[in-house]
């Protein structure tokens, strides 16, 4: 990862990154960064099963920081399950089958974590 861009770039290019891994796996995107007033998830996409899956992407340089599949914290994950909740509502989903995932890339390395996190 160029370390010369700034955060919002290197934001963007993990998560094109992760894209290009999740359409390899045979997922189908649905949505990028779909925003609400309480937060932001990166990837909303489809499994091969059929499964809804919001995904957050972490990207790193380096294990500098940790691992970036522990930097979704619980209270990061409470705001991801919200946005998640909106978006199940919006598009009238309810009873949809759904999990979370994380996907950490770290220099060339991409690590996706499905059913990272239950939400209560």
């Amino acid at each position: 990862m160029n370390p010369y861009l700034n955060t919002h770039q290197k934001g963007n290019l993990g998560e094109d990154l992760a894209i290009q891994h999740l359409l390899e796996e045979g997922y189908t995107i649905i949505c990028r960064k779909f925003r609400s007033k309480t937060g932001e998830i990166d990837c909303i996409a489809r499994d091969l099963d059929g499964v809804l899956v919001f995904i957050e992407v972490k990207s790193s340089r380096n294990f500098s920081y940790g691992n970036p599949l522990c930097w979704v914290t619980p209270s990061k994950q409470r705001t991801l399950a919200r946005v998640a909740l909106q978006y199940i509502t919006e598009h009238h989903l309810s009873g949809t089958p759904c999990r979370f995932d994380v996907i950490s890339i770290v220099g060339d390395k991409i690590d996706h974590l499905k059913n990272a996190f239950l939400v209560k």
